[in-house]
């Protein structure tokens, strides 16, 4: 029989599921890599979670290997490339603890606004003190989530029986989406304004690291309950538990931390009264556990038998993007996507435009929409978005996505558009190669200029009159800031005008806040662009 190898610990479901189907079922947990180089000789299928990295010698060394599942979601620990050049389908199993971590969720929400946690320490100190531990009726009260995605419709879905009144942001999820689960969506800030409860379901990005910090805490109704199942790091939690100790924030209860385990500084917030803590466990129950193994278990026994599977992380998409002729376009689609979402922010974006022209291939054609979804989703979500769930997770979230092709590109051999759609109006930023490879920016909302996207880029509009640029540059200077190359666009004389420059570091907060007030001045942006030039494994 064929062997399917089991290098993490799963769910016996897994290993049950295989042998009821014909398989054996080979499951060697903790192997020192040469051993597992040998364990992975012979074997068709392979089912891994987070603790096993599939590089590309064990790739290589499994010759006869045919489908790797993960029992979960993110797939950066399989490198894609070598499995898609092998012919090895990868596969995840991406919804197996959405409900799991919703409840918990619910639970912690519920836990703080009855201080059960604290109510319940009190007793087993042979208290009996009720006056101490009135709690919150969160009847008719207001639920803010902060990420509107499965888990976060899950949170909704489940509070409204509660009577709570649910509103939302997302930067992506369309607002037909989250009213089907009684979700209103409303901007960032009113979620922070109107909320009684708040809880986050984003990943962890440049976008949403410290999403929380003190001036938006500050923000919040007085009284108002934070919940966090999502990632640390979303929250300042300095800035928490200050907020704590003054009573601004009613009551925290997280399951997720900066640092995990947490580490002696937060101590002091862990040991809050106000404040309800878990050991990352939203996602850890018993059938959450058995049904990412049975999920993923099914689809490697549907591949392995050459059946379709729902769940492939590297089809058609990722095949094509590996060609030579191909890459550059769509390294060039993914990362213009990744940097006008980030020229965008924090606004949320209702349609996404991709336009081509000129000599592209016909294979490149077919997969820049998903490239350029792909930086886009990639730069809102988190880096588990690829070229193959970038439009299943648009469809999901309700975002329409429109490709346009025209024949020929005036001034340029051929050029990609990105076009993003938002309630303020569009965002577009467009991008060509030179000599094939060579990745130049030429137009950002409608401004013509030329630059190579490289470094640290300072981004802004101003007024069109003299003495602009000088101001601006004294404050770089004053910062010891060095000046590497600069481009500018304008559309008509005396009209408003784009700015970009090159520096040779970054400039902190405090210097772009003071950019940002002088007059003439707006819509000041400071860019890392290697980041956002994000490569598939």
């Amino acid at each position: 029989m064929e062997r399917v190898l089991i290098s993490d610990k799963l769910d016996p479901a897994c290993a049950e599921y295989l042998t009821e189907h014909g398989f054996v079922a080979d499951q060697q947990v903790g192997l020192s890599p040469d051993a597992l180089k040998a364990a992975a000789a012979g074997a068709v299928g392979w089912i891994v979670r987070s603790g096993t990295t599939i590089t590309p010698e064990l790739i290589e060394a499994a010759s006869s290997l045919r489908v790797i599942g993960r029992a979960g979601v993110g797939v950066d620990n399989i490198n894609l490339q070598s499995a898609t050049r092998r012919g090895v389908v990868v596969i995840n199993a991406p919804e197996g603890n959405t409900i799991s971590t919703a409840e918990h969720a619910c639970a912690l929400i519920l836990a703080l606004a009855r201080r059960v946690s604290a109510a319940h320490q009190s007793m087993r100190e042979g208290a009996w003190d009720r006056k101490q531990f009135v709690g919150t009726e969160l009847f008719g009260k207001t639920l803010g989530i902060i990420g509107v995605g499965r888990v976060g419709r899950g949170v909704a879905e489940r509070m409204r029986a509660f009577g709570m009144n649910v509103i939302g942001f997302d930067p992506v999820v369309s607002p037909d989406v989250a009213k089907d689960s009684g979700v209103e969506l409303v901007t960032l800030e009113d979620v922070v304004e109107r909320s009684d409860v708040i809880t986050l379901h984003v990943p962890l990005t440049k976008t949403t690291a410290g999403l929380f910090d003190a001036q938006r805490l500050a923000a919040c109704k007085p009284g108002v309950l934070l919940v966090n199942c999502a990632r640390g790091g979303l929250i300042d939690e300095s800035a928490l538990l200050d907020a704590l100790k003054s009573g601004h924030v009613g009551g925290a209860a997280l399951d997720v931390y900066a640092q995990e385990p947490p580490g002696d500084g937060l101590a002091d917030l862990v040991a809050h009264p106000n404040v309800v803590c878990t050991p990352h466990i939203a996602a850890s129950t018993a059938e959450a556990q058995q049904k990412v193994a049975v999920q993923v278990t099914e689809q490697v026994v549907r591949g392995l038998r050459g059946e379709p599977v729902a769940t492939p992380v590297n089809a058609s998409a990722i095949r094509l993007s590996s060609r030579p002729e191909v890459r550059p376009f769509v390294a060039l689609a993914e990362m213009l996507g990744r940097l006008v979402t980030r020229l965008n922010a924090p606004q949320p974006i209702r349609r996404v435009i991709v336009e081509g022209a000129g000599d592209i291939p016909r294979a490149a054609r077919e997969v820049l929409a998903v490239g350029a979804l792909a930086g886009v989703l990639g730069e809102l979500l988190d880096d588990r978005v690829n070229l193959v769930n970038a439009e299943a997770l648009a469809q999901e979230a309700g975002l329409p996505v429109n490709t346009e092709w025209a024949s020929a590109a005036s001034n340029y051999q051929h050029y990609i558009d990105v076009v993003l759609d938002t309630p303020e109006g569009t965002r577009s930023i467009r991008g060509t190669l030179f000599g094939g490879e060579d990745a130049r920016i030429v137009a950002l909302d409608g401004y013509e200029l030329e630059l190579r996207p490289a470094g640290t880029m300072l981004f802004y509009k101003n007024v069109d009159r003299p003495g602009m640029l000088a101001a601006v540059g004294a404050i770089v200077a004053a910062a010891d800031v060095n000046i590497g190359a600069m481009a500018l666009g304008r559309k008509d004389r005396g009209s408003a005008a784009l700015t970009v420059m090159h520096l040779d570091d970054k400039l902190d907060a405090h210097q772009l806040a003071r950019i940002g007030e002088l007059e003439g001045v707006e819509d000041v942006r400071l860019v890392d662009v290697e980041s956002a030039q994000k490569t598939q494994n």
